[in-house]
């Protein structure tokens, strides 16, 4: 693993473009190296933040991104609950990336064979990688310390061998989701956590400087070989009293 860098930002505002600048650089490296870059999405205010920036640069060419999941609910796609449905409205829509680049679950089957049919879209896309390797996955944390579906103290949290994995007891409602589990979380060329506001603050401290007791989730996203990052406002940063990277310092993504 390359370490662990947490990035500072006065505000969420100014987090945004340096989020965008690590996406479309990855982009650029994975495309120049592997011919196509794969991008694992998260909701949350993510969806906003990442589509904002991204159509804000000029001539942003997706034809050659995979975009899917790091977990999903199980709703249909028009339900405002559908992470997929608020890409879809708020970016793909509005960029250049054909049918194919999006790998999405398919919300009319049980959880069950939802996330298996999902697993083998993943299989297809990524052939002959016991889990697949992503070149970029972006994360959120709930005030829980959950992340993708991977909540406090349920079993899944144990999970070795399943590339994604059906839960139908999510604390968080809806209760039927879809989720990677760690084994593919940390196979990540790279990892970026975004969190900010001060509602954070409590929990990214335990997150990032450790606490009594199991590790919380997030804590627990570790790739095996590859780069992590935690992007924070000084809000969410608040508690924190490890060294922090700040970009005016000449912090490079």
């Amino acid at each position: 693993m390359a370490g662990r860098r947490v990035v500072a930002f006065p505000s969420s505002a100014e987090l945004g473009p340096a989020l965008a600048l690590l996406v479309t650089s990855r982009a650029e490296k994975a495309i120049s190296s592997r011919g196509r870059f794969t991008l694992g999405l998260s909701g949350g205010s993510l969806v906003s933040m990442l589509s904002k920036e991204l159509l804000g640069l000029p001539q942003v060419d997706c034809s050659k991104w995979l975009f899917a999941f790091c977990d999903e609910r199980l709703v249909p796609f028009d339900d405002s609950e559908s992470t997929y449905g608020l890409y879809k409205n708020q970016l793909f829509s509005k960029v250049n990336i054909p049918d194919s680049g999006v790998l999405a679950i398919d919300p009319s089957l049980p959880v069950g064979e939802c996330a298996e049919d999902y697993c083998n879209k993943l299989k297809n896309a990524f052939p002959g990688e016991p889990f697949p390797v992503f070149d970029l996955l972006l994360l959120g944390m709930g005030p829980d310390g959950h992340t993708c579906s991977l909540f406090p103290d349920h079993p899944l949290l144990e999970e070795t061998e399943k590339t994604v994995a059906p839960i139908s007891d999510s604390p968080k409602p809806p209760p039927q989701r879809v989720t990677m589990t760690f084994p593919t979380v940390n196979a990540a060329r790279c990892v970026a956590f975004v969190s900010t506001g001060g509602s954070k603050a409590p929990i990214l401290k335990e997150v990032l400087e450790g606490r009594d007791g199991p590790a919380l989730p997030a804590a627990r996203v570790v790739p095996r070989n590859g780069e992590l990052f935690w992007l924070v406002d000084d809000p969410a940063a608040a508690s924190l009293t490890i060294p922090v990277e700040r970009p005016g310092s000449g912090a490079k993504l």
